[in-house]
């Protein structure tokens, strides 16, 4: 368990979420500090959008005790969401109005004034780099610039905490990177990010520490170079053969290897030293059509911790 401190914006001890007899949060403990970004991995089904549902106060809590600046969703709900700015999975954003129009409607939400969120939303179209596009309709709109402009609107009451479901799935590597790039520029303002993603990059980019959850609970917790040292190597060597060749490797490449994994299409060979296991291959008479040394990364993490397995 992760004790909190008093800097800590987020407090979670037993946190539970049940819809009838399914258990979607199952007792899970983590706290958030302020100014860091922190992330929740985990396949379909994990939890983490349930977890992510309870901090912005739209779905109540079953069991535990969840705290968000201090305060309990259940009482100061309005409270909290004043400081909260959230970015879902999908992009709600009204089609009919212009790009700059939903950031000022939006902004009638939080009770500013007219001239207020105007200001408010210039300045996030300058920041996200929408100002070319304020009067154009959002259905005209690429999906990374539907994106960016739901995180625009996000941001629209200035929030100290800002929760991003999925942030750029579905977005071309440019996208992404620039969604990054903003991302990064709010943390290093002193925003408050919580995150969950499936892009193990994204994670390693942007996760000051993340939770790992699988199966309703947390696997591991951790920053994505602890977990990267606690639950694999320093390298992975992998191997390619003919698809009618099957290798041998059993013992041979026990002194290199902390562990083997054979795929279908592939064989991983986990180690703290990639080229020393190719010469041990070499010497052994191991022919494979390709070898390729990389360093481990937080996927080989979370395939260890969740499986190969595809759930749907």
């Amino acid at each position: 368990m992760t004790d909190s401190s008093p800097s800590d914006l987020i407090v979670a001890r037993g946190l539970t979420k049940r819809f009838g007899d399914l258990v979607a949060v199952d007792g899970i403990d983590f706290t958030v500090a302020g100014g860091e970004a922190f992330g929740f991995l985990g396949p379909n089904g994990a939890g983490k959008t349930s977890t992510m549902r309870m901090i912005g106060g739209v779905s109540p809590v079953t069991a535990g005790v969840l705290t968000i600046f201090g305060l309990d969703p259940a009482q100061h709900g309005a409270q909290i969401r004043a400081r909260l700015g959230v970015v879902p999975q999908a992009d709600t954003l009204d089609l009919e109005l212009t790009v700059r129009e939903n950031l000022i409607i939006y902004a009638r939400y939080f009770d500013l004034p007219w001239s207020e969120g105007r200001k408010r939303a210039d300045e996030l179209l300058e920041f996200m780099q929408l100002k070319e596009r304020s009067k154009d309709k959002v259905d005209d709109l690429s999906g990374g610039m539907k994106r960016r402009l739901t995180i625009a609107r996000g941001l629209i009451n200035q929030p100290d905490l800002l929760l991003l479901d999925e942030p750029t799935t579905g977005l071309d590597p440019q996208a992404r990177h620039l969604v990054w790039d903003r991302l990064y520029r709010l943390k290093q303002r002193g925003v408050t990010l919580v995150l969950t993603t499936h892009y193990m990059d994204e994670a390693e980019q942007l996760c000051d520490r993340l939770v790992v959850m699988d199966k309703a609970r947390i696997a591991a917790e951790g920053s994505p170079r602890e977990l990267i040292d606690r639950y694999s190597t320093r390298e992975v060597l992998e191997l390619r053969f003919p698809i009618d060749e099957q290798p041998n490797l059993d013992g041979k490449l026990k002194d290199v290897a902390e562990r083997v994994e054979v795929l279908a299409d592939r064989v991983l060979v986990y180690t703290s030293d990639g080229d020393a296991a190719v010469a041990a291959i070499n010497r052994h008479g191991i022919r494979p059509e390709s070898s390729l040394v990389r360093r481990s990364t937080l996927e080989d993490v979370f395939l260890r911790l969740t499986g190969r397995r595809l759930i749907e």
